[in-house]
């Protein structure tokens, strides 16, 4: 009686025993269960019915009934304990019980939200960047999500492009060093973990050099560029073990990023021998035919099977074609085994067969639902991740007692815009998220007055409000402007030809200093903006992205005081939109530009000049530090012998505070040309005033290799380079021999 009652519980529970096979003996075993149809229904994902995150077109009724057959292995945009629970259940109901797996968009923090993905990467802190992931997946877990769509690993060097708020910036090794953390941080101590969830490499590849910064555009470049510059993110998180990929929406030299074959099959499938699998972006395998790669959407499923995707997501191409391709002969069933047995895999390692409700856990979801300790993280994370531009005569920080402070512009009381764009909205938001009007409010004095005006909206040609702020200002002892571009202006589908100030909001910061107040500038972005005029004028300039849940604590912790910025740019910021594409390691040509008075038949604008606004790696702080005493090991090396790199990094200021120190390389001649300069290491070192900090790098004959014009990748003898600084164009330069 006991044993039948076993069964049934097993039964009742959807579980299938396996004993102790391996993974893929038990994949293994249940491919060889399953018809055709049920194989591709694996492969198959749709979204939920309340949220979407691209053009959606889901019949509801069929989509459940599809579910109960066993034709959908995954769901996005489908959380909650409850909610993911009775999805399940209809899964449960097909005839080999296989699991669904939930995935979810958790970009910048879950139930808590961070800085927006490039404000994150601004911190240069591996391991806060980390910690953060940790908390979006223990979050995001108990609300029964399996998978994130997430990290972006994309190196983006067009700001126009709307997405460059989603990842880590220009340089590709900050921004693979930051994809790893964040892998790091989602998969924990291991999928399977029930506060661990499987992250995505994205977008597989070279999305961000989209043409002219458009989103969905296509890219064209050599193979050489794409494997040095875009690949290494990519390769590295396939080392790193991340659970899923997920392709791009371009074309990569005229073939969609969907069915490339070069990219999904012969490297990541082939030569990096990954075993996780690859999913479509949204609807991008029917969109190959609007492309023309694909005639019809049998043919775009073969091509997107043969490329090497492995999932569709919302395109309704695998269900509705594949079978019948590979009836007809036309796509070998041992591609859709291999794609099939891939998702299965995951579903094992995240332990849905033995228990297919086990993130859908109402009381973990309740735990996590306001989880203190996280916010005060998310506060020192914001603070961390805030740049100081600029601060003429020691503007900042402010004091606490100032007698009348006036806070003016359109994000001084938005609430939810904090979140910042790819954000998953509560119902609570408004209660939960605090403004910069409530953060400054509440570390100034009792007696001290905080003076509000909207002054204009974010996008548009009213200024019928700046009379009432130009009085406000006249009130005040220092003013506070905040500007910059909505919350929504940055992310998918948000790409601008123009990147300054939207609306008339800089016509207001002209018409507020007019009033002779001293100001300080914050601004909200998303991306790296244009703003020259106030960069010449404004003497106190604070880049503050969008920060999340605690976005107004933490810009006051910035703006008093309490805490010393010490963030620094993933991105160089352009003196105009006719200097993009700009950024720090480019090619030197064979008519550089010496400087920029002379542009007589040299690489430059005879109207601009080629340095830009703010350049990579820069970022000041309310205190100085000085750099000397920059001691190599040696200035001659052969083979395999290691370089040491010593600075001595001295506080000489009034303040406490960090700094990212910076190490840059340049190899002077090569078979191929090489960039001016390229970061190889950066360490974040916290130093005291009036202390100094030996700060220590190595380098292999491993930093020093690049891929040839027949993609070898290697590194050859010669002279290079060695540079320390504080930022990308500020730094200490030593020449060395390296022979191999």
């Amino acid at each position: 009686m006991k044993r039948v009652y076993f069964l049934l519980a097993f039964s009742a529970f959807g579980m299938n025993v396996y004993g102790q096979k391996t993974t893929d003996q038990k994949v293994a075993e249940l491919l060889s269960k399953m018809t055709l149809e049920e194989k591709v229904g694996q492969m198959v994902q749709y979204s939920g019915f309340e949220y979407a995150t691209g053009p959606q077109h889901s019949n509801s009724a069929a989509v459940l009934e599809e579910i109960k057959k066993g034709k959908v292995g995954s769901m996005l945009n489908v959380a909650g304990a409850e909610e993911t629970r009775a999805f399940q259940k209809l899964a449960m109901q097909s005839r080999l019980k296989i699991p669904l797996l939930f995935g979810q968009d958790v970009i910048h923090g879950y139930r808590t939200t961070f800085p927006v993905n490039i404000g994150q990467a601004a911190s240069w802190d591996l391991g806060m960047i980390e910690k953060s992931e940790r908390i979006a997946a223990t979050e995001a877990s108990a609300y029964g999500i399996h998978w994130t769509f997430a990290p972006m690993v994309d190196i983006a060097r067009d700001p126009r492009w709307g997405r460059v708020m989603e990842g880590s910036g220009e340089d590709t090794y900050l921004g693979t060093q930051i994809g790893l953390a964040r892998i790091k941080g989602f998969q924990g101590k291991g999928l399977g973990n029930l506060d661990a969830v499987m992250a995505c490499a994205k977008h597989f590849a070279a999305y961000g050099a989209a043409v002219g910064g458009r989103d969905y555009n296509s890219v064209d470049m050599s193979l050489r560029q794409l494997n040095e510059t875009y690949l290494p993110p990519f390769k590295a998180a396939a080392e790193a073990g991340v659970a899923t990929f997920m392709n791009s929406f371009n074309d990569i030299n005229g073939i969609p990023a969907t069915a490339n074959q070069y990219i999904q099959r012969n490297l990541l499938k082939g030569k990096w021998n990954y075993k996780g699998f690859v999913v479509s972006d949204w609807g991008s395998i029917g969109e190959m035919i609007p492309h023309g790669y694909a005639k019809d959407g049998a043919e775009a499923a073969e091509k997107a099977i043969q490329g090497g995707s492995d999932m569709d997501m919302e395109s309704r191409v695998y269900m509705a074609e594949l079978p019948k391709l590979v009836k007809e002969g036309k796509v070998d069933p041992k591609l859709v085994d291999d794609a099939t047995g891939r998702i299965l895999a995951k579903k094992f390692e995240m332990g849905l067969f033995d228990d297919p409700y086990r993130f859908s856990n109402e009381k973990r979801q309740k735990e996590q639902t306001n989880n203190q300790e996280n916010r005060k993280f998310g506060r020192e994370f914001g603070s961390k991740s805030i740049v100081l531009l600029k601060n003429k005569d020691n503007i900042l920080p402010l004091s606490k007692t100032a007698k009348t402070v006036a806070l003016i512009g359109p994000f001084g009381k938005e609430i939810v815009a904090n979140h910042g764009f790819w954000s998953i909205a509560f119902k609570d938001d408004t209660q939960r998220i605090v403004s910069q009007f409530d953060g400054i409010r509440n570390q100034l004095d009792k007696n001290s007055t905080l003076l509000y005006s909207k002054g204009c909206n974010v996008d548009d040609q009213d200024k019928t409000m700046f009379a009432e702020a130009i009085e406000t200002a006249r009130k005040a002892d220092v003013v506070i402007m905040t500007l910059g571009e909505g919350h929504a202006m940055s992310g998918e589908a948000k790409s601008r030809s123009t990147i300054g100030f939207s609306g008339v909001q800089e016509d207001l910061l002209k018409e507020i200093a007019k009033t002779g107040k001293p100001i300080v500038l914050m601004i909200n972005a998303g991306r790296p903006l244009i703003f020259n005029w106030a960069a010449d004028h404004i003497p106190a300039i604070v880049y503050t992205w969008w920060l999340g849940t605690e976005a107004g604590n933490s810009i006051a912790d910035i703006l008093f005081g309490t805490v010393n910025p010490g963030g620094k740019l993933p991105m160089t910021f352009p003196r105009a939109e006719g200097q993009i594409p700009v950024y720090y390691n480019h090619y030197n040509t064979g008519r550089p530009a010496k400087n920029n008075t002379d542009r007589n038949y040299v690489s430059a604008y005879i109207d601009l000049d080629n340095d830009p606004k703010f350049p990579f790696g820069f970022g000041l702080s309310y205190t100085n530090f000085a750099y000397s005493d920059m001691v190599l090991s040696s200035e001659n090396l052969k083979g395999n012998q290691i370089l040491t790199i010593n600075v001595t990094v001295s506080n000489t200021g009034k303040y406490d505070g960090e700094e990212v120190v910076q190490l840059y390389i340049r190899d002077l001649f090569g078979k191929v040309v090489r960039p001016v300069k390229e970061l190889k290491g950066f360490k974040k070192v916290f130093i005291k005033k009036g202390e100094a900090k030996k700060v220590e790098f190595t380098l292999t004959p491993d930093d020093l290799k690049f891929f040839d014009e027949d993609l070898n990748f290697d590194w050859e003898s010669g002279d290079f380079d060695i540079m320390i600084g504080t930022n990308s164009q500020n730094v200490q330069t030593k020449r060395i021999n390296w022979m191999k």
